[in-house]
């Protein structure tokens, strides 16, 4: 049997395991366990190559995505465990509020890794669905008036947004039955990716469109993107992470599946305009709302709508050095901006505040976590020798090659989110500490082991993982 059976039943069978426990202590070690499992299983796809069948495919394009979500869901779930136990211990969170909560954690798992192996269109909206649904549960997890408005206009947004992706869905499969005929076959990717060059391109075009819009929301592109901010300040910190460092990828990865489609047929519209000025605009958006923020967890989940906007504007660009950044940009995103929300959640439990004012001098109140912070906004701000400095590189060296006109928004857009990176980093690494700062609760370990990847990556790209990159490369097109 593949192991993708395994990666993808792994997590729904935790969750329903963990639906019956009642025991937080019980239920945060079982979800370390479960992650774990799901990534030791995950690795084997480096060894065992699975064919595809009618459910799921692992290609070039999706296998080091399942790799990376199964790592970052076992380091989140063990920063989860004594984060949320100091919630509890503190009365912030309620011990009858988090029956679900790991049970739902390993059902977000589940959709997401689902979204990312599905072969079939269908499943792939489903699963998305799936993991706006139980994302929702986690955001309005505190029961305040401000949670739950943030979870509200969460699934409201993401909700208009995918059922536009589903009627995009529905078009793919009307304008694949005249060549493909009825039933499971036109809703498959390895199949359509054979008949696609037949397939009519008006609807195809307008398909794409809805779709790009659809699941464009889920990322977080401008101007789909009010949802996100609140979701990530309201909701627990772990969700956050997993919030900006997987599920935006995930959303994005179903947008370049559709996007290769495109590709192959000879007559469809190019959907690198489309991706490249919504990448834009939200590059620019979030730099300047970096500099009006005053909550350090709507700081960051504006920094993420600048990311995706730089990853969805390197992927518009095409061609292999562009999608290579876009590649390289989408993994060292998640790896940093999930680390960086590992030192924030710790940070505010310190502090007890989330206002930015609030807190400063953390080198010197908490040495530790403050030089990690500091690392990971050094890193996701994009300067060597940290691997996002590298994507960034290579996407700025190939538009300015290609399209000298672009390259000057873009350079200024990642310029000003710079200057709001290094403004806010001063204040909170640096200074007088406050007098009534706590220590911190739980380990830095899942926070130095993601800044280590991110700086190994940055000084040097093993040759596998190269010709790993530059393949996927070549497969999504210009």
């Amino acid at each position: 049997m593949s192991p993708v059976y395994a990666i993808v039943g792994l997590p729904l069978l935790s969750a329903a395991l963990l639906a019956l426990v009642s025991n937080y202590r019980l239920g945060a070690w079982l979800n370390c366990a479960a992650s774990a499992a799901t990534l030791a299983v995950s690795l084997l796809l480096f060894a065992v190559e699975p064919s595809a069948d009618a459910l799921f495919v692992v290609d070039a394009l999706n296998i080091y995505l399942i790799v990376l979500t199964s790592f970052v869901g076992l380091t989140t779930s063990v920063f989860s465990a004594t984060y949320i136990g100091h919630e509890i211990k503190t009365g912030k969170l309620k011990p009858l509020n988090l029956r679900f909560y790991h049970a739902m954690y390993q059902a977000f798992m589940f959709t997401m890794l689902l979204a990312l192996s599905a072969n079939n269109l269908g499943v792939m909206w489903v699963a998305v669905e799936g993991a706006t649904l139980t994302t929702v549960l986690m955001v309005s997890l505190y029961r305040t008036a401000a949670s739950i408005e943030a979870a509200w206009k969460y699934f409201i947004l993401c909700g208009v947004g995918i059922a536009l992706a589903l009627f995009g869905t529905i078009l793919m499969y009307l304008a694949a039955q005249p060549v493909m005929g009825p039933g499971m076959a036109a809703m498959t990717w390895t199949e359509l990716l054979k008949h696609v060059p037949g397939i009519n391109a008006d609807i195809l075009n307008l398909a794409f469109v809805f779709l790009l819009v659809g699941y464009g929301t889920k990322v977080g592109l401008a101007p789909l993107h009010a949802w996100l901010p609140d979701a990530h300040a309201e909701g627990p910190t772990p969700i956050s992470a997993v919030l900006s460092g997987l599920l935006l990828n995930v959303a994005l990865y179903a947008v370049l599946r559709f996007k290769m489609l495109l590709a192959v047929n000879g007559e469809a519209l190019s959907p690198g305009p489309l991706m490249i000025s919504m990448g834009l605009g939200s590059l620019l958006l979030a730099g300047f709302m970096l500099y009006r923020r005053r909550d350090i967890k709507r700081f960051f989940a504006y920094s993420s709508i600048e990311h995706m906007g730089l990853i969805t504007f390197a992927f518009g660009m095409g061609g292999p050095l562009a999608n290579f950044a876009g590649l390289l940009h989408m993994a060292m995103h998640s790896l940093t901006k999930s680390a960086i929300f590992y030192a924030v959640g710790h940070v505010a439990q310190s502090r007890n505040t989330q206002a930015i004012d609030k807190i400063r001098g953390l080198t010197v109140s908490h040495p530790a976590l403050g030089w990690g912070l500091l690392l990971g906004v050094v890193a996701i701000a994009g300067l060597p020798p940290f691997g996002i400095f590298m994507s960034e590189f290579l996407l700025v060296t190939s538009t300015f090659a290609r399209e000298p006109l672009l390259a000057i928004p873009l350079t200024i857009g990642i310029l000003i989110a710079f200057g709001a990176l290094v403004l806010r980093v001063q204040q909170l690494c640096f200074g007088e500490p406050a007098a009534d700062a706590q220590p911190i609760h739980g380990s830095l370990v899942p926070l130095y082991a993601h800044l280590g990847l991110v700086l190994v990556a940055g000084i040097w790209l093993p040759g596998p993982l190269v010709a790993w990159f530059q393949t996927v490369a070549a497969i999504l097109g210009g």
